[in-house]
């Protein structure tokens, strides 16, 4: 039996992957510009392998290994460089390209973070947050460094 797809049936199968795509995009908060060694994502106890210009979504856990760091930058601008041994919520992550309008909440459970921000950073910082265990940062410049042992 042989099965033929004619031009009218790709387009219909390349609109609905287009729209995949366009939704996966969506929903995607920021870019992974460098890895080394081991890093993963973990979204609702699922993991996958980090992967460079992958990307990373609200609500991802970070994690760095033992001699791993990571560099991802934001939908802002924001740059987030992690250190090995790190494990990094992304709490809220939204900006809306528009209206320049969003909030950025990090969550670092162990390890050390460098952060430049972006533009929510330097027009909004009052909508940034990194907290530890046992602080928040509130966000009074634009490149810091947070470290939670």
């Amino acid at each position: 039996m042989t099965s033929h797809i004619n031009w009218r049936s790709g387009l219909v199968i390349g609109i609905i992957l287009c729209a995949g795509c366009a939704s996966a995009q969506s929903q995607r908060s920021g870019t992974l510009k460098a890895i080394q060694g081991d890093v993963r994502l973990i979204q609702k106890d699922v993991s996958r392998d980090a992967a460079l210009a992958g990307g990373v979504q609200e609500t991802d856990r970070v994690m760095t290994g033992r001699n791993a760091s990571t560099t991802f930058t934001l939908k802002d601008g924001t740059v987030v460089t992690m250190g090995p041994n790190t494990t990094l919520d992304l709490v809220k992550v939204r900006f809306d390209p528009v209206t320049q309008e969003g909030t950025l909440g990090l969550h670092l459970l162990k390890g050390v973070i460098r952060v430049v921000t972006g533009v929510l950073g330097k027009l909004h910082p009052d909508q940034v947050d990194v907290a530890t265990p046992t602080s928040v940062v509130g966000v009074r410049g634009t490149d810091f460094i947070v470290e939670v042992p």
